[in-house]
């Protein structure tokens, strides 16, 4: 078993979990493009410049083309404005103009709107490029779909598309997603599986157009083209911090009814930043055209994160958003809005190369400047005693910036006390001719600076890679709920935090400023300019940690994040006297997203907690590979136990996986656990068992209809789920009712009509599992935080 874990481990760092992804082959041929909300304000703006610029690239390639724009409303309605639109197109500066007017008029004649509502629209759509293509004697290439609408809708489109629309004989299907992908994880996780179930993951393009920047898009090459004077400087020695910013100087307004549900966190940092972020830390990919090492590389990052809590993040908001979310969301004067419009958050990786290195991610509406950049600085070790201003004891850093503010191009720079670095892209040039001007405190002249040598927009850029089936630039399902993983702990905690209010634009000044404090991250200034009005009343932080009874049982209650760490400390406390009394501790740990924050307490601020002499255990599993994202143990590793110094021997997964099959009855996984516990853990009584509760009262994998008397007195069992993947392994009502502490740690409004439920009805397991959750000779405590238990 020891071995096992310990291989299992290896291969979680190693491999990140991932299959070989099948490579589609291209064929010239006819193409199908339809853009699915082909007249909304995104198509008009980017999608069919993008696409007109594809036509005009691929017109020679032995390539035929029809472009649909589809939409709710009828086509006579709707047939005008989307030509008013496609008249709009240009072609680049290097396309003749006579050159151009032709291929603007053949992209016209190739261009219709369909609408496309119901499932009978995509059935006569796919009967018209059938018919099309019979007529024509085409050999079909493929079909692209771009869904330009809410995410709400992805699922439905996906399923007609699967069920009607797509190609034959051998031609491939690409379906393009649009940002927001989900609200949170669970929503993210939800999304995946809906849009799994019609569509392979290699026919799914989620965009994100920060990808399709030329700077951000050069970062690898970059990185391998100047491998030889970046490998001795890239870590924790030489790199003092790393910033990744984007500044924005408008407001929301017209945005308001999404912007208010999602805020720059979700809208910037967990997207745009987060990728950027992983592009300058990840190992560097054998081969830049693999997209599997890249996303491999890319999620080896996300995992080696350390978790991120409420003292990792400043939140503000510019004064007039209330006023703004009032008038669009017609709300009275007395709504309050938590919603973020700035942020600025710490991040740490906890691998050898970065470790201690801090990774600031900020960005922010109403600000002073519009601009974009992520700026490697680096540690400066010479010390100019007289020439103060001299080139060596200026600032080190390499700036990749953007676009806009005072540059105004997209640009790479390096500081000429570093080093000067190679140019072998024929796409890139240096800039040699400066104005008067700087960046981030140098004068561009003490800068190396390299821009492309055609300025071409994202959209285009990832528009002519979906076209060729190159996946690097997209958002693989793995990552993305890696990163919701990753960010919806924070969230939570930040839930019903007060960002700080500020005026907006140069009114600033210095209100935004932070501090860094070994991990955490604070304002610098104390000073908040903000109306009792705008505080909406008491704050939560002034609820303390309530003792009280529930059921019966001891229970401790407040607002999530005291909840929590009430939760750390009692594990602490539990841990530390079970070492002192028999020299070890065992702790059982349930699965779910609801013991994520405790997992992040325990990794960022629990640095004396005995992990040497702790033994972890699982309460339960789903029967999926351990090293896929849906796994409890693969949850628990790499948001807790890979940040901690714990024994690997110490760890203990629930051996769901034998003989290369899941939960198979006869491979005696469940005795196999049995046994294990029977012989490490002292009378099979843990120290500490850590329980959710579901909606339905279910606890561990014990859902309603478990029938107890059928387990009997065995620890561990097979159970099944309502819920998809069905099959799990959990501990019994036996196993859980030995430990000397128990602890049901339950949070969120959700859960709050299951304890209300809870509060009336009398012990029932069969029904209510978790009532059969009742320690012999232990202590049950409930944690419940506010919005559990008033709802």
């Amino acid at each position: 078993m020891f071995v096992t874990v310990f291989l299992l481990l290896v291969t979680l760092c190693a491999q990140g979990g991932y299959g070989k992804e099948r490579e589609e082959v291209q064929r010239p041929g006819h193409v199908s493009v339809v853009i699915v909300g082909g007249t909304g304000d995104l198509a008009k703006k980017y999608l069919w410049h993008g696409f007109f610029q594809l036509y005009v690239n691929q017109v020679s390639s032995g390539n035929t083309f029809s472009f649909y724009g589809g939409g709710l409303s009828p086509a006579d309605t709707a047939t005008p404005l989307l030509f008013d639109i496609l008249k709009a197109v240009s072609c680049s500066k290097d396309v003749p103009q006579e050159r151009c007017s032709l291929l603007k008029e053949q992209f016209l004649r190739l261009s219709q709107y369909r609408q496309l509502k119901a499932l009978e629209d995509y059935q006569d759509l796919a009967k018209h490029i059938d018919k099309q293509l019979k007529e024509e004697g085409m050999t079909e290439a493929g079909r692209l779909f771009y869904l330009s609408v809410p995410a709400f809708a992805y699922a439905d489109i996906a399923e007609k598309i699967n069920s009607s629309c797509r190609p034959t004989s051998g031609a491939w299907l690409r379906v393009v997603l649009e940002k927001p992908f989900g609200h949170d994880f669970r929503s993210a996780q939800v999304l995946a599986s809906q849009l799994g179930s019609s569509l392979k993951d290699e026919e799914m393009y989620r965009i994100d157009h920060y990808l399709g920047k030329q700077v951000v898009a050069k970062i690898l090459p970059f990185r391998t083209e100047n491998k030889k004077f970046l490998d001795p400087i890239w870590n924790k020695h030489h790199i003092e911090r790393v910033e990744i910013v984007l500044k924005e100087t408008l407001d929301v307004k017209g945005r308001i009814p999404f912007y208010d549900q999602y805020g720059v966190i979700r809208d910037v940092l967990q997207n745009h930043l987060t990728e950027v972020m992983t592009l300058l830390t990840m190992k560097l990919p054998m081969n830049l055209s693999s997209n599997e090492e890249v996303m491999q590389n890319k999620l080896r990052v996300i995992s080696s994160l350390l978790p991120l809590g409420k003292n990792q993040a400043v939140l503000g908001q510019y004064q007039s958003y209330k006023s703004e979310v009032q008038q669009e969301l017609n709300m009275t004067k007395d709504h309050i809005t938590h919603t973020p419009t700035f942020a600025a958050v710490l991040a740490h990786i906890d691998e050898a190369q970065y470790e201690g290195v801090p990774i600031l991610l900020i960005s922010g509406k109403m600000l002073e400047e519009r601009v974009g950049y992520a700026r490697i600085l680096f540690k400066n070790n010479i010390f100019c005693l007289q020439n103060h201003n001299s080139i060596h004891c200026k600032p080190k850093q390499i700036v990749f910036y953007f676009g806009h503010g005072s540059l105004k191009y997209p640009a790479i720079l390096v500081s000429k006390n570093l080093f000067k670095p190679v140019l072998t892209d024929g796409e890139w040039k240096e800039v040699t001719e400066h104005a008067d001007i700087s960046v981030l405190g140098l004068p561009i002249s003490d800068y190396y600076v390299q821009t492309p040598t055609e300025d071409r927009e994202a959209y285009a850029e990832l528009i002519s890679h979906i076209f060729a089936g190159y996946k690097n630039s997209f958002i693989s399902t793995e990552n993305l709920l890696a990163s919701w993983g990753l960010w919806t702990p924070l969230l939570n905690s930040l839930s019903s935090s007060f960002p700080r209010i500020y005026p907006g634009g140069v009114d600033n000044g210095d209100m935004l400023d932070v501090r860094l404090k070994g991990k955490d991250i604070s304002y610098n200034s104390e000073v908040v300019i903000i109306s009792p009005d705008q505080m909406g009343g008491t704050s939560a932080s002034g609820f303390q940690v309530m003792q009280g009874k529930f059921r019966n049982n001891n229970m401790v209650s407040a607002w999530a994040e005291q909840l929590v760490e009430q939760l750390a400390a009692d594990v602490q406390e539990a841990a530390e006297a079970a070492v002192r009394e028999s020299g070890v501790f065992h702790l059982a740990l349930s699965g779910g997203s609801t013991p994520l924050a405790l997992f992040h307490n325990l990794a960022l601020h629990h640095f004396s907690f005995p992990w040497r002499d702790t033994h972890v255990w699982m309460v339960d599993e789903r029967c999926v590979p351990l090293t896929e994202p849906e796994s409890n143990f693969y949850t628990l590793y790499n948001q807790l136990l890979q940040h901690v110094r714990i024994p690997y021997f110490n760890i203990h997964p629930m051996p769901v996986q034998l003989n290369h099959r899941l939960c198979v009855e006869e491979d005696g996984g469940a005795q196999l656990y049995e046994k294990e516990i029977s012989s490490l853990v002292n009378g099979s009584s843990f120290h500490f068992v850590l329980l959710g509760v579901g909606y339905d009262s279910h606890t561990a994998s014990l859902f309603p209809g478990t029938e107890v008397d059928e387990l009997g007195e065995r620890l561990v069992a097979f159970t099944e789920s309502p819920d998809k993947p069905h099959q799990r392994m959990s501990l019994t009502f036996s196993a859980i009712n030995r430990a000397q502490k128990v602890a049901l740690l339950v949070m969120g409004k959700g859960k709050h009509e299951m304890i209300t439920q809870m509060s009336r009805v009398k012990d029932n397991p069969l029904k209510w599992p978790v009532t059969g959750v009742k320690p012999a000779n232990g202590q049950l405590v409930w944690y419940m935080d506010y919005d559990a238990l008033f709802g």
